[in-house]
């Protein structure tokens, strides 16, 4: 007899774990503020108890500062947070690309199509959607690089990669479409099946978009 399995529902703290980080710690404009624990909690429909645990995950991962007394801050991304942030991406994006292209396995396709998506995205209004895009392009490379611990180290980057990239493209004016002929290098790198080019390529969009990042923080 078979036994079927439901699927099982996110607990209260596991919910609000997952709204802080696309919702809070992924928005500029959160910066150098306080959470309010009751305005999260009414917002998700749960009490403030999974709040808090989600708030001391989220701390232990240097995502937010608990201060005793004030509660949950929102630090704005040091210099020295941005260049890391950028050197570990650089690095595991790289890997990535020569790992695919070994394998004669580029995900070409998945990448053209989040690239289209973001390129059909523009202005103030659209730049959290616009990164949002940004970083399913470049996941789609690191998860098809086949090595799951990797993609799961990639994919914790998400709050702070979009957080720095909504900034980016609010700094520059024209960022948005340099970002766009950045990953058609990229793309054209990949396709070509030079490993070389193609980590040149990351290398070059991460360096200007760190130049970017550091001139405002």
């Amino acid at each position: 007899m078979c036994t079927r399995r439901w699927p099982v529902a996110p607990s209260g703290r596991e919910r609000a774990y997952a709204f802080l980080k696309e919702n809070y710690l992924a928005d500029p404009d959160r910066q150098g503020e306080f959470i309010n624990e009751q305005e999260v909690a009414d917002r998700i429909g749960v009490s403030r108890t999974p709040i808090r645990e989600a708030l001391f995950l989220l701390a232990a991962e240097e995502l937010v500062q608990l201060i005793p007394k004030r509660g949950a801050y929102v630090a704005p991304m040091t210099g020295r947070e941005i260049g890391e942030l950028m050197e570990l991406r650089g690095m595991v994006e790289r890997h990535a690309a020569e790992r695919t292209l070994a394998r004669g396995e580029p995900p070409l396709a998945a990448m053209r199509a989040a690239l289209e998506k973001q390129a059909g995205l523009r202005g103030a209004e659209q730049a959290r959607e616009f990164i949002a895009w940004d970083h399913r392009f470049h996941s789609e490379l690191v998860a098809a690089n086949g090595n799951e611990m990797l993609t799961k180290l990639y994919d914790g980057l998400r709050a702070r990669q979009i957080r720095a990239g909504v900034v980016a493209v609010f700094s520059a004016t024209g960022r948005q479409d340099a970002v766009l002929d950045e990953h058609e290098r990229i793309l054209r790198a990949l396709a070509s099946g030079d490993a070389a080019a193609a980590a040149a390529a990351i290398d070059t969009h991460l360096e200007a978009t760190l130049r970017v990042l550091l001139d405002t923080a």
